[in-house]
């Protein structure tokens, strides 16, 4: 789910999942995470950065329970099972079997799913995390509304700001035909229109902007 240019992945795999009967890319067109170029290095340390603060807010009590929508070949997964040794984390994505052996590699715990059907109780979760899904996703408020459903504590979710992401993959010369819209992205984010489907559910506690993406910290609406 998360996957393609915005993903969390580390590998470029390029295949596809479906959910629905839309697919959905489950493999990652760039490595972004393995860059070499001073602007994208600078970029993701931000993103991180972001990332790393919005975990130490949820986490006024170590989350004993974290569950990641899109977890791709799991970079975040990792970082999160690193900063919380004493979590149960799980990961979730569509099928792609080409997935498999990066968990195995990474000693992660993770199921095939869709995030608007998700294969677990209500309140399971302190933390749920959707980094880079929701520009992928069909159906945003059904994903949502699970995601609001077992989460007890937490959500932390990130989407690229669609305008400023677009003209960076133009800059560098990808994507042109497509006016730089990176393969899978069915939806596109401003930070206000994230904001406004994200509240359709929950409180945002915090907010953050690491260009070029919008990150939100919430509490499900009880």
């Amino acid at each position: 789910m998360n996957h393609s240019d915005s993903s969390d992945n580390a590998h470029t795999t390029g295949t596809t999942g479906t959910t629905g009967s839309h697919a959905v890319p489950t493999g990652n067109t760039y490595d972004k995470y393995a860059t070499t170029n001073p602007v994208e290095q600078r970029m993701m340390r931000g993103f991180f950065g972001a990332l790393d603060r919005f975990l130490d807010r949820s986490a006024a009590e170590p989350p004993a329970r974290i569950l990641e929508i899109g977890v791709g070949e799991g970079i975040v997964t990792s970082r999160m099972i690193e900063r919380f040794p004493d979590a149960s984390v799980t990961g979730l994505d569509l099928p792609d079997h080409d997935l498999v052996a990066e968990w195995r590699q990474r000693d992660l715990r993770c199921v095939f799913g869709d995030a608007t059907t998700l294969p677990f109780a209500d309140d399971t979760f302190d933390l749920v995390v959707a980094v880079e899904v929701f520009e992928h996703l069909p159906d945003t408020h059904a994903a949502l509304g699970e995601l609001a459903r077992v989460c007890s504590g937490h959500l932390l979710a990130s989407v690229p700001f669609e305008p400023i992401w677009r003209i960076g993959n133009m800059a560098r010369g990808r994507y042109v035909r497509d006016l730089g819209n990176t393969p899978g992205h069915v939806n596109h984010w401003t930070n206000r229109g994230f904001r406004r489907l994200v509240t359709s559910r929950f409180d945002v506690v915090d907010a953050a902007n690491p260009m070029p993406w919008t990150m939100l910290l919430a509490r499900p609406r009880r």
